[in-house]
């Protein structure tokens, strides 16, 4: 029943756009015409096509990133023809009225304007106002997907000992590994990390989409991820499988544990609700990590008190925890002493604007913090947009990121 909605949809928006195409195709050449007018249906054979596959056959056992490029190309495909019925309906629209007036009109010669017929201006129109927004999806997938950058801030903090002064941290967040459909770029994303020779790592949670088969065959390329004063993780929402229907709990339960053994084969130190201290000089930063904990529908598995106490002779303390709402609803309430915390999760919506000191997305209309630095007093939260990618596998005017902090004393 669904299968037969959604094709039913599918057919009267295409059927309602294609008198665009009929319009705009009717002065072409007999070969030009027929070209145009069947190519238009192409996409929504593949589309049904797919849906015909996802409803009679299982969609999990293929990979990942394949199930991604059906449902986010066939949102794309229609959510582009959405703009082009916007259009055309209120061409119908004024096509309607003006019928209307004319029944009752004694003499409809003298209204104002032409006869009701569908322009070809407007049928232009409509097409242009789908393919703009096709082209920006293709775009960001082609273009924006791994066009990784380098986000270099400098935080100074007043608790900073002497012998962290300078220290330079590289963030890295939500590679979403099971979305990756370039693994050369993925690598290049890894080395122009590893150029700016941080002294410190941090990958702050979703290695995967669901399942830890995702990252098997990235290992090769995370584990390269080093950092002479070590590299450490979190997990995030992602991660625990919870977006996965498993076949048992026992499936599930075994999951989560390859999980945590792909994190010890990548090299990377997890902290699930506990902290590492590190040492230098005599003098003491603490790095505390928490399961994932996100206010409202998102999991909370973390444990911030359980990963903090003990913490209290260092100096400076710097918090790993994947979605930035922890940050207001259990960070700052209660433990006012976290100098700096590090999020992800967003991703920026993978999607937005930041020109000429502009930033915007339509994420900051659910995330207070989004993307980038926030400050409260004396406390620091940066948001890092996202290594990889979740849905949609592209970004537009919201690139993948690296980031880098340096640690000077105030």
């Amino acid at each position: 029943m669904t299968l037969f909605i959604f094709v039913l949809i599918f057919l009267v928006i295409d059927a309602y756009v294609f008198q665009a195409v009929l319009n705009v195709s009717k002065e072409l050449s007999p070969a030009w015409k027929q070209t145009f007018r069947f190519g238009y249906w192409v996409p929504t054979a593949l589309c049904i096509l797919a849906l015909l596959w996802w409803t009679f056959s299982d969609p999990y056992q293929g990979r990942d990133n394949f199930r991604i490029y059906i449902l986010a190309g066939t949102a794309i495909f229609y959510l582009s023809k959405i703009f082009a019925v916007l259009f055309l309906f209120v061409d119908d629209l004024q096509r309607g009225l003006r019928w209307v007036v004319r029944l009752f009109y004694k003499n409809p010669a003298h209204l104002p304007g032409e006869a009701i017929t569908r322009s070809e201006f407007l049928s232009k129109a409509a097409l242009v106002s789908a393919a703009v927004p096709l082209g920006l999806s293709v775009f960001g997938v082609v273009s924006g997907a791994h066009d990784y950058r380098v986000k270099r801030i400098t935080l100074k903090l007043p608790n900073l000992p002497k012998s962290f002064d300078g220290i330079r941290i590289g963030q890295v967040s939500d590679i979403h590994s099971g979305s990756f459909w370039n693994k050369t770029a993925v690598k290049g994303g890894v080395k122009m990390l590893m150029d700016e020779k941080p002294d410190l790592i941090f990958f702050t949670g979703d290695l995967v989409n669901n399942q830890t088969t995702e990252v098997k065959e990235y290992i090769p390329i995370f584990e390269k991820i080093k950092a002479p004063l070590g590299v450490f993780s979190i997990t995030g929402n992602h991660d625990y499988g919870d977006y996965h229907t498993w076949s048992t709990p026992e499936a599930k339960r075994k999951n989560f544990s390859d999980l945590i053994d792909a994190h010890k084969l990548l090299g990377y130190d997890l902290l699930m609700n506990e902290h590492r201290t590190l040492v230098q000089g005599g003098d003491k930063l603490a790095i505390i990590g928490i399961e994932n904990w996100g206010a409202g529908r998102f999991s909370k598995y973390g444990k911030l008190d359980q990963a903090y106490a003990g913490t209290d002779e260092a100096a400076t303390k710097i918090l790993l925890s994947h979605d930035p709402t922890s940050w207001d609803a259990i960070v700052r309430p209660n433990h006012t002493d976290i100098d700096l915390t590090l999020s992800g999760h967003t991703h920026g919506f993978q999607f937005g604007v930041e020109i000429a000191g502009i930033k915007w997305s339509p994420c900051q209309y659910v995330y207070k913090q989004w993307a980038g630095l926030y400050q409260e007093n004396q406390q620091y939260l940066y948001v890092n947009r996202g290594f990889g990618y979740l849905g949609y596998p592209g970004r537009i005017g919201m690139p993948p990121e690296l980031t880098i902090i340096e640690l000077k004393r105030a």
